[in-house]
């Protein structure tokens, strides 16, 4: 039985999960249609060029054995014949190339614009006193054309907020699930204190990057399966052109931050990219499949799919998403590492946090790692989260003058 404390934190995370009551259960979908455009299959001709017209960075694209993908078997199967053999054929080649899966041409429309600040609250009834607080008030945004191309023309311009600091020192936070556009304020400006600049980047589908037909992200993340492994690449890229524009305001020691789904796009980014030099994951698991499965924030998502595919299957899926594919890469550069996760986490849940723990002292890495008294989504309450506050910029610090 858990203790009187554990079940308080329990029924006040059972209450803070209540209070979006608008999620869409949708059927599962395989949505073959998002992986035409892919590097590593269909999408890529002979000379390294995909659909969109994007070239991979010339040092990982178009030469070798990886071209030889492009001739492969997998670029004659025909996507409707058997979908989730397709994926599962896919993911298996995108990890074992995922340099070039998560390769993009870097954007030539890097420009700032000052904009009144807004919320784009995902809830059924926004918050009145919210919208009020900001209204009237004024930011810089750093916004660019995205390198992976959606259906979707508002989700494809990048928006990152801009907190500027002085120095050489600065990095891209990658907020959570369905976040609004002010969360995270308080602590880049925590950050700009400490001398650490910050560009809080809006994920694919969240506020300004929503598509009108939806109330909430749940294109980033849903019962379709393309389409999420869409989402999580066009974030991981995106993340990447932030670090672009960071070096050329001369910002030369940079890290990488993400809560929750923001962590797992900031692991895989960091994965891939070399000039990431401190990564704090707040929240942390190990495969997207298992958070979706288990998670209570995503049991629509599963109501609506599980009828049609296992747990096992949508691991292997979503295996080029999910940080538990990309330890080895992970490992290529030096970096320090925080691990935060919560106890009482019913989203996360804390035995997947404990595995990716395991991960990263299996491989060597250096990393520290912290667990709160308290729950998913009371993480962003009082006192948690001034808890989880304090351990963030305590390391960024610390980490950078190491």
């Amino acid at each position: 039985m858990p203790s009187r404390y554990a079940q308080w934190m329990y029924d006040w995370e059972h209450r803070l999960t209540s209070v979006d009551n608008n999620r869409v259960v949708r059927p599962l979908e395989w949505g073959v249609e998002w992986a035409r455009e892919w590097p590593c299959g269909n999408g890529l001709n002979g000379n390294g060029v995909n659909g969109n017209g994007a070239v991979g960075h010339s040092e990982i694209a178009g030469e070798g054995a990886r071209a030889t993908l492009a001739h492969s078997t997998l670029a004659h199967t025909t996507l409707t014949d058997n979908p989730e053999e397709f994926f599962l054929d896919f993911n298996r080649r995108i990890v074992a190339d995922s340099d070039r899966f998560y390769s993009y041409a870097r954007p030539t429309d890097f420009r700032l614009e000052r904009r009144e600040v807004q919320v784009f609250s995902t809830r059924e009834v926004p918050d009145p006193e919210l919208e009020a607080k900001v209204k009237g008030t004024h930011a810089d945004f750093l916004r660019f054309s995205s390198p992976v191309r959606t259906p979707y023309a508002e989700n494809d311009l990048v928006n990152a907020r801009w907190y500027p600091a002085r120095g050489r020192r600065a990095i891209v936070l990658l907020p959570h699930w369905n976040a609004d556009a002010l969360a995270y304020g308080s602590l880049c400006r925590v950050l700009n204190l400490l001398g650490i600049a910050v560009l809080r980047m809006s994920m694919p589908y969240h506020d300004i990057r929503m598509p009108a037909e939806t109330r909430r992200a749940d294109y980033a993340v849903s019962a379709n399966i393309g389409r999420t492994m869409n989402a999580l690449r066009q974030g991981v890229i995106d993340a990447r052109c932030c670090l672009d524009w960071l070096e050329e305001r001369g910002y030369s020691q940079l890290g990488i931050v993400g809560t929750s789904l923001g962590s797992c796009y900031a692991f895989i980014t960091a994965a891939h990219d070399a000039r990431i030099r401190v990564a704090a994951f707040n929240h942390a698991s190990t495969y997207v499949a298992d958070v979706v499965w288990h998670g209570q924030s995503t049991r629509h998502i599963r109501q609506g799919m599980e009828a049609g595919i296992t747990l096992e299957t949508l691991r292997q899926a979503w295996l080029a998403v999910s940080p538990m594919a990309f330890f080895d890469k992970f490992s290529r550069w030096p970096r320090k590492s925080l691990i935060i996760y919560a106890k009482y986490d019913l989203t996360f849940l804390p035995e997947l946090s404990r595995d990716v723990v395991a991960e990263f002292e299996r491989h060597g890495l250096d990393h520290k790692v912290v667990v709160l008294p308290c729950g998913h989504y009371t993480m962003g309450e009082t006192p948690y989260k001034f808890m989880d506050g304090w351990h963030l910029a305590s390391f960024l610090r610390s980490g950078f003058e190491g």
